[in-house]
């Protein structure tokens, strides 16, 4: 690996893949994706989809034939949560290294 410092990549070339699309024309020339405001959602929503995949699942697990809601529907929601969640932390993972690569660091 390289330990150099690196230089800061311009936010209109820190995409995926080093470039983004070019410009129409029709978009406003400061047009920006919020990072700080995806962080702190992605951040905040994490937890909270996680934790509800596991009241979910314990709920479905707990519950008895017969019950209502049953278990499976319950599983679903906790499957769901449980991929919402899984999402918002890779969001967080992304999000961190953009910052990373248009800090420079």
């Amino acid at each position: 690996m390289d330990d150099r410092p690196r230089e800061p990549v311009p936010r209109s070339r820190s995409g995926a893949y080093g470039h983004r699309h070019e410009r129409t024309g029709t978009e406003p020339t400061t047009a920006q994706s919020s990072l700080r405001l995806r962080l702190l959602l992605s951040a905040l929503f994490a937890p909270l989809f996680l934790a509800a995949a596991v009241g979910f699942g314990l709920w479905a697990d707990s519950s008895g034939p017969g019950s209502s809601p049953g278990s499976g529907p319950l599983w679903g929601i906790a499957a769901a949560c449980a991929l919402l969640g899984l999402l918002a932390l890779v969001d967080v993972y992304v999000v961190r290294a953009r910052q990373r690569r248009e800090r420079g660091g």
